[in-house]
């Protein structure tokens, strides 16, 4: 079977819902529990207690399970912080960031997803629509401070937002080094001053 044609479906409240989300939960511990490499359809049927057969006929692989897992971020009601102040709403996301990847129970699965794509073009996909999604919604920090007249019309929204999280992705995904509010506060004050000075503009 070709796990790029299985889509797995659900019915709210009904069973596939309730397998669906008992396989995504599954998937998201033992990412965080052994990585993208030591992932595997029977473990999460282990941990489930979905049969091994329905996991590989529905979700069709490994690579199907990670990318129902990364779709979880477009299902949700997230939205950035409006706190009236773009460098106060940057830091909200920054902090946001740096915090995911802090805690315990979504630091490790988050840096799984993050090596899955490297080794999946399925996976990769479904990281960047993640991304993607995510820096739509981040979008308001900007287009508010546009219409505040704390920057300039035309402010490019996506790389002000790539700009004020991307140390942290830095520091901690390519450098491995300890991650505190010192690097959020320092994104979020000299994006804000490059934002108002016209730099994304």
């Amino acid at each position: 079977m070709d796990d790029g044609d299985t889509q797995p479906t659900s019915r709210p409240g009904g069973r596939t819902a309730r397998t669906r989300e008992a396989v995504r939960d599954a998937t998201l511990a033992e990412l965080a529990g052994h990585g993208y490499a030591g992932l595997t359809v029977e473990a999460v049927a282990t941990r489930s207690g979905v049969h091994k057969t329905t996991v590989y006929r529905r979700w069709g692989g490994v690579d199907g399970l990670v990318v129902d897992a990364l779709a979880l971020t477009d299902e949700d009601d997230w939205q950035p912080l409006d706190t009236g102040s773009l460098e106060q709403d940057l830091l909200a996301l920054a902090r946001e960031v740096l915090t995911a990847f802090a805690d315990p129970a979504t630091g490790p699965s988050s840096l799984a997803f993050i090596a899955a794509s490297f080794q999946s073009p399925r996976a990769a996909a479904a990281l960047h629509a993640t991304y993607a999604e995510r820096h739509r919604r981040s979008a308001a920090i900007v287009t508010r401070a546009v219409a505040r007249g704390d920057v300039p019309a035309g402010t490019d929204a996506g790389a002000v937002v790539r700009a004020v999280v991307s140390p942290v992705y830095f520091r901690h995904v390519i450098a491995g080094e300890p991650l505190d509010d010192t690097i959020a506060r320092q994104s979020a004050a000299a994006v804000t001053l490059a934002a108002r000075a016209g730099t994304y503009a």
